[in-house]
């Protein structure tokens, strides 16, 4: 029931969302915790996704239901669960490898981020991140949104800002799900989200670990091998890089959000690999269309 409930409030005018409010409506209605005529709001609502139910219950003198109570541990614990979820949808190399190693580790003791101060890349492009991503997987969304305070969100440092770029290196957060340092523990193995600001460039790079990138949002471009082309590839569609083969990300107008899982050497550093191309790549602007292709 409390999946269904988290989606009681999604954000008006996403396509579909009218029916998943509805939806979780009848989930609250089932556990007695809205009423029949309350259901009716919600069902008539419905209809149309830009309808706001809960303004319409005010209408009618009716109080708006109320979402679970906020839990830490269960907003992280929730996150695992829908992640899982979602990487069971997708095909490909790394996935089913990705999944067994959050099949170990997912029982661990779960440790909220203590409260701090918001990461500015986080405050600043999450939420849009998740916009599109409401429309294409609302419950994971919700999911993110509502862990996202209780993940410890910092910048990968160990890159020397000259060779990475300032873009990149003052452009981006990260957050461990589960893993070393994360919110659930786990010895040689890093799985979480990734945030990078619109139009970054992550320059060419490579490391020991091997990695499956899940991308949420898009287009991005991708390339692998540096001075050579950049491929786009829309959301949800993953990407595997072997052990120490090189890759690189353009980031698109929408911020980009993605699921990371590094399974192996974690704790070895990445490395920057030379290109020639850096300050063209880092001025392109995506669009998504041909035209962004070198």
């Amino acid at each position: 029931m409390r999946q269904d409930a988290r989606l009681i409030d999604l954000p008006l005018g996403i396509p579909g969302s009218g029916r998943q409010r509805y939806g979780a409506a009848m989930a609250l209605n089932r556990a007695g915790q809205l009423s029949d005529a309350a259901l009716e709001v919600y069902r008539v609502a419905s209809a149309h996704d830009g309808d706001d139910p809960v303004a319409m219950l005010a209408q009618r003198g009716m109080p708006a239901p109320r979402r679970p109570a906020p839990d830490p541990a269960r907003a992280l614990l929730d996150l695992v669960d829908e992640t899982d979820r979602y990487l069971a949808r997708q095909t490909g190399p790394g996935v089913a490898e990705l999944r067994a190693r959050i099949a170990i580790w997912r029982d661990g003791a779960v440790t909220p981020a203590p409260a701090a101060p918001p990461n500015p890349v986080v405050a600043e492009h999450l939420e849009a991140a998740l916009a599109p991503l409401m429309s294409d997987a609302p419950a994971l969304a919700v999911s993110i949104r509502d862990a996202s305070p209780h993940l410890c969100w910092i910048s990968y440092d160990l890159y020397d800002e000259d060779q990475i770029g300032p873009g990149f290196a003052r452009n981006h957060a990260y957050a461990t799900l589960i893993g070393g340092g994360g919110a659930i523990p786990a010895t040689d193995f890093d799985f979480g989200l990734l945030l990078i600001a619109p139009h970054v460039f992550y320059r060419d790079h490579r490391h020991p670990a091997p990695e499956l990138y899940m991308p949420l949002t898009g287009p991005n471009g991708w390339r692998f091998a540096p001075d050579t082309p950049l491929t786009i590839l829309p959301a949800h569609r993953p990407v595997w890089n072997e052990p120490m083969a090189i890759h690189a990300t353009k980031v698109g107008p929408v911020p980009f959000l993605a699921m990371f899982g590094w399974t192996a050497d974690v704790d070895l550093a990445a490395e920057i690999v030379a290109a020639s191309d850096w300050a063209a790549l880092e001025a392109l602007r995506l669009t998504g269309g041909p035209s962004d292709t070198e």
